[in-house]
């Protein structure tokens, strides 16, 4: 336990439209990259923990996929899961864009969401980095205007403008509790979920249209070699024969790169060097059945 006597602990949900920012900014409080990024809409497909431990508080944030009309199982499911997280957690942070000229359908349903909860709201608007301040008053009073936000904060999860403002909002609202997680943790993932979820990143990040959707990733194995060498296997599944050519690439240019650019990362993460044996595979329509998405770990009735 802290020696603080007062010490506060408790739960914060990220909740938002797709690629408004929530992963960004959840990375930037906590001061590790714990969460996949892109350009992607709907980058975030489970919920991700990320822990910050201060002297005073322990604040534990889960990352939600964004809030969207779903096209398949695979979208019920992610909204499922963002929903659900409402009820297990002390805050919520609800995060727009600060290039916003009105609020739009996908943010007012979210508001009317929230407004069923009785749990704390943050409203932050993410992206001030891209606008002028004075187009910041006319947003938030909009948005004041739609419910009672327990507090409104601009932000830049990309360069960290405010957000440790938020953080100490945000630890303020927590009721005081113990340490869930040791001082040196900072998520819960496992890291076979932190490996495919890197190896999936690299794929959105190369490839575009609808082909960054249709991904998903298994890790078939992991295991010590020789030395401090650590080998894994790693089969990336899509839906159609031409998004696993695109995924391949020319003379398999293109899967070499996703190779090069996650065994990186793998590497630090493991603290080992790694060899990384990727594969493509396709599941025909895979997002549309349920014994597919079990397997992959999205689980419709988790």
């Amino acid at each position: 336990m802290s020696n603080k006597e007062h010490f506060k602990s408790g739960f914060i949900a990220l909740v938002g439209r797709p690629n408004v920012g929530k992963s960004t900014l959840m990375n930037q409080m906590v001061g590790r990259k714990l969460a996949i990024t892109s350009d992607k809409p709907q980058t975030t497909r489970n919920k991700i923990t990320g822990v910050l431990t201060t002297d005073e508080a322990q604040l534990i944030f889960i990352d939600t996929p964004g809030i969207h009309k779903p096209k398949h199982r695979l979208g019920e499911y992610m909204v499922k899961v963002a929903q659900n997280v409402l009820y297990e957690v002390d805050g919520i942070v609800f995060l727009v864009e600060a290039g916003e000229k009105e609020i739009g359908p996908g943010d007012r349903y979210i508001t009317d969401w929230l407004k069923q909860t009785k749990t704390p709201v943050i409203l932050v608007i993410n992206k001030i980095d891209l606008v002028e301040n004075n187009s910041l008053l006319p947003l938030i009073d909009m948005y004041r205007r739609t419910m009672d936000f327990t507090h409104i904060v601009p932000v830049s999860a990309l360069d960290g403008e405010n957000v440790e403002d938020l953080v100490r909002l945000l630890a303020d609202l927590l009721p005081e509790g113990p340490k869930y997680y040791p001082d040196d943790m900072v998520t819960d993932q496992p890291e076979r979920a932190v490996i495919k979820e890197i190896i999936r990143e690299k794929v959105l990040r190369l490839t575009r249209d609808e082909v960054p959707h249709a991904v998903a990733v298994e890790i078939e194995e992991i295991k010590p070699r020789k030395g401090d060498l650590v080998y894994v296997r790693a089969v990336i599944f899509t839906e159609r024969e031409s998004q696993k050519g695109i995924i391949v690439g020319k003379s398999g240019q293109l899967l070499k790169k996703v190779g090069e650019l996650a065994r990186k990362e793998i590497e630090s993460l493991l603290g080992s060097k790694v060899y990384l044996d990727l594969w493509v595979k396709v599941r025909k329509d895979w997002r549309d059945k349920d014994s597919y998405l079990k397997d992959f770990g999205y689980g419709l009735n988790d």
